[in-house]
């Protein structure tokens, strides 16, 4: 039987890692004014200089059901049967459409990740690996759901700009983090976005504090994979973070690019370490 792992462009995979783990995606709209991009095909730092241009953020659209029943058709000419992992119900109607659209075709299971990004990616990675040891669908549907819980899925922030554009900071906090130069932690849990740790002073020394933060809160990882992934952080704040999986022990650790339907909501040079906390034991 041949099996598909498929997510939205919001898995925030690169094509070299999405080709190496054989993960399908269909694409987010990203609209820039009049102009519409999908999400995975923009440099964005498009994004970045759209909003200090005009002062909005860009608008993001879901996939929708239609375009759902497209994707899900093609790959089943190919396949017998696809699980599609969705970006979180709390964020997006992503889920729901997808959901409504495999309830009418039995050979398509889609499970909702309760994250973002390569927090998505990771549960991705957990299904293909699954998938090449020989588990059928229903097995795989099942052993990523009980991983979900463990998603270990946090950034760090430059700015709250952007979150306050998109009502997700009061004005308040926005401004109580520019006069003390904080520079906040934002944690995925239970499928929503919450504030975290709060580091103060210059952006190098609270990536590494967060960082150690993260890692002695969520101790432990499974260490065959983590993600770096970032909103066009600095050379510097990128190799820290790498550093510090690498001392941990990970194994593969890959770095990627936030696309534009998660930049448009993080801003810029945010960062973020991504691992599964359950010792790979599930």
């Amino acid at each position: 039987m041949k099996i598909c792992i498929s997510a939205e462009s919001t898995v925030d995979l690169s094509k070299e890692i999405l080709d190496e783990y054989n993960i399908k995606t269909c694409s987010f709209s990203i609209l820039l004014g009049d102009k519409t991009y999908k999400d995975g095909d923009m440099d964005t730092t498009e994004i970045f200089d759209y909003v200090d241009m005009t002062g909005t953020l860009p608008k993001t659209s879901a996939v929708n059901s239609a375009q759902y029943e497209e994707h899900f058709n093609k790959l089943l000419k190919d396949y017998d049967e696809v699980i599609h992992i969705s970006l979180c119900s709390e964020l997006s109607s992503a889920y729901n459409n997808a959901r409504l659209v495999a309830e009418e075709n039995k050979h398509v299971h889609v499970i909702d990740s309760r994250s973002l990004s390569t927090g998505i990616g990771l549960l991705a990675i957990y299904a293909s690996n699954l998938v090449k040891e020989g588990k059928n669908a229903d097995e795989i549907v099942e052993l990523v759901k009980k991983r979900i819980p463990f998603v270990q899925a946090s950034f760090v922030v430059s700015t709250l700009d952007y979150l306050h554009k998109g009502g997700r900071c009061s004005s308040l906090a926005k401004l109580g983090a520019q006069l003390l130069r904080l520079r906040p932690q934002i944690v995925v849990k239970d499928g929503k976005m919450n504030p975290g740790g709060k580091y103060m002073g210059k952006q190098l020394s609270c990536v590494e504090e967060y960082c150690n933060d993260t890692l002695r809160e969520f101790a432990n990882p499974d260490l065959s994979v983590g993600f770096v992934t970032h909103s066009h952080a600095t050379d510097e704040m990128i190799e820290l973070c790498k550093n510090k999986l690498k001392e941990k022990g990970f194994k593969k650790i890959y770095v990627t690019i936030a696309g534009g339907t998660i930049s448009s909501h993080c801003g810029p040079k945010c960062i973020g370490i991504l691992f599964i906390n359950d010792g790979g034991k599930i």
